[in-house]
C-alpha cells in the first residue's frame, strides 16, 4: 500500500495544483465582490458556468474555422471573459443595486436574492441551450494543438498541454489582478470604496461606477476561469457552476475572505486535500469509501477553518462597517 501511494504521489500533487488554480480563479470573484461590498455573491458560481458555455460555443463554431488551437483559446478566453463579466455588471445592476440604494441594512436579503439570481440564470441557460441545440449537457470540442501530453521525471507525472495552460493563465491572472489592485488609479478607488464607501464618495470617486467595474473584473475572472475549466473537464451542464462554486466560496473563506493572496493560496489547498482525498482514501479504506467522498472534505475543511481560524490563512480580519 506504501509503495502504491508514493507511486502516485507525484501524479496527486500536480493534479491537485490543476483543480487547485481553477477553485483559486473563481475564489478571486468571490473575494473581489466580498472586500468592497462585504457580500456573498452566490450567483458568480453562474457567472463560472456561463464562461464555460461560452468557451465551449467557440470551439464548437469557431473551431473548424480557426486552425490554430491556441488562437481559437484565446477567442474563447476574451469572449467568454467579456460575456461573464458583463452578465457580472447587470446582475449587480439590477438586482443588488436597488437593494443599496433602498438602504437595506438586513444582509440576508440580498444573500437570497444572489440565490435567487443564480435559479434565474441556470434556468435561462437551459433555456437558450435548450431552444438552440435540444441538449443540456455540452460536450468541448476537441483540438488537436490543445491535446499534447509529455510526462516529467521518467513518467512519474503525466503532463497534458492544456493543463499547463491553466496553470500559466491563474498564475498570470493573480499577477495582474495584483498589479491592477495596488497600483493603479482604479485599484487605489477600489480600496477607497471597500474602506468606506461614503468617504470614498465625498473624495470625488463614483461609488456605483467602482462596484460596477469590480464585478466586472471578477466576473470576467469567472468567465475566464470557466473557459479553461471546461477545456480541462471537457462536458458542461447549465447546473456545472453548483459545486465548483461552493468549494471556490470555501478556498476564499479558507485563504481569508477579502484577500486576494489569500484566496488564491485557498484554492491551492483546498485542490490538493481534494485530489489527495479522492486517489487516497479508496486505497486507505481499502475501497469502503470512494472517490466521491473527496466533496466532504471541502465544507468538513470550511467548518473546522470557521473554528480554529475564522480570519482565514493569511490572517485577514474581516472588519464591521458601521
Amino acid at each position: 500500500m506504501l509503495e502504491q501511494i508514493l507511486v502516485l504521489l507525484p501524479q496527486v500533487i500536480f493534479d491537485g495544483f490543476v483543480l487547485g488554480f481553477v477553485y483559486a480563479m473563481v475564489a478571486l470573484g468571490y473575494t473581489m465582490v466580498y472586500g468592497v461590498l462585504e457580500l456573498i455573491n452566490f450567483a458568480h458560481a453562474e457567472v463560472f458556468m456561463i464562461g464555460a458555455v461560452v468557451g465551449v460555443e467557440v470551439f464548437r463554431y469557431l473551431g473548424p474555422h480557426i486552425g490554430n488551437g491556441y488562437l481559437l483559446l484565446v477567442v474563447a478566453l476574451l469572449l467568454g471573459g467579456v460575456i461573464a463579466g458583463v452578465t457580472a455588471i447587470l446582475v449587480e445592476r439590477f438586482a443588488y443595486r436597488p437593494l443599496r440604494k433602498r438602504g437595506t441594512t438586513n444582509r440576508l436579503v440580498p444573500l437570497v436574492t444572489a440565490i435567487g439570481v443564480s435559479f434565474i440564470l441556470q434556468d435561462l441557460v437551459r433555456l437558450i441551450e435548450g431552444l438552440w441545440h435540444n441538449e443540456f449537457f455540452l460536450r468541448m470540442r476537441t483540438v488537436e494543438d490543445l491535446e499534447g501530453s509529455f510526462d516529467l521525471f521518467g513518467g512519474a507525472i503525466f503532463v497534458q498541454t492544456k493543463s499547463l495552460i491553466l496553470i500559466l493563465v491563474s498564475i498570470l491572472t493573480l499577477l495582474g489582478l495584483t498589479y491592477l489592485v495596488n497600483r493603479t488609479k482604479l485599484g487605489v478607488a477600489i480600496r477607497a470604496v471597500a474602506q468606506d464607501l461614503q468617504t470614498a464618495s465625498l473624495m470625488g470617486i463614483d461609488p456605483d461606477r467602482i462596484i460596477s467595474r469590480t464585478f466586472l473584473i471578477g466576473g470576467s475572472l469567472g468567465g475566464v476561469a470557466g473557459v479553461l475549466f471546461a477545456l480541462q473537464y471537457t462536458v458542461i451542464t447549465p447546473y456545472v457552476g453548483f459545486l465548483p462554486g461552493v468549494k471556490a466560496f470555501t478556498a476564499a473563506v479558507l485563504g481569508g475572505i477579502g484577500n486576494i493572496p489569500g484566496a488564491m493560496l485557498g484554492g491551492l489547498v483546498l485542490g490538493q486535500l481534494e485530489n489527495f482525498f479522492g486517489t487516497y482514501l479508496p486505497i486507505l479504506t481499502d475501497g469502503n469509501f470512494g472517490t466521491e467522498y473527496k466533496d466532504v472534505v471541502a465544507f468538513l475543511l470550511l467548518v473546522f477553518i470557521l473554528l480554529v481560524r475564522p480570519q482565514g490563512l493569511l490572517g485577514q480580519v474581516v472588519r464591521e462597517k458601521v
